[in-house]
């Protein structure tokens, strides 16, 4: 993971997110798909830099958390802005419908 993608976790969770525009990637390591999302994430990152942050959420380590936002499937990436839950996408895709997803709150 590079410094353009936040490692959040269980913990910090709630205080990370209640500021600005947050796209939170809820992934586990044994899932394929969110493996293959992680390039994208990764340039969706340097892109959307000082408009929203990409952050990343193990979701074996934060169960909590995922159950408290209902994610029963990865990859799942939850668009918060302000703290607040505007949108989701789950599963694997592409660059563009990532980015534009981000953007929409982001402009806004």
């Amino acid at each position: 993971m590079s410094g353009q993608i936040k490692k959040l976790t269980e913990d910090g969770f709630e205080k990370e997110i209640e500021k600005g525009v947050f796209l939170v990637d809820f992934y586990a390591d044994w899932c394929g798909p969110c493996r293959m999302l992680a390039p994208v994430l990764e340039k969706v990152a340097g892109e959307v830099s000082g408009q929203a942050t990409v952050a990343k959420l193990d979701i074996d380590h934060a169960q909590r958390i995922a159950s408290s936002f209902q994610v029963t499937s990865v990859p799942t990436m939850i668009l918060f802005k302000d703290g607040k839950e505007v949108g989701r996408l789950v599963g694997l895709r592409d660059h563009e419908t990532v980015k534009d997803f981000v953007m929409s709150s982001a402009k806004t």
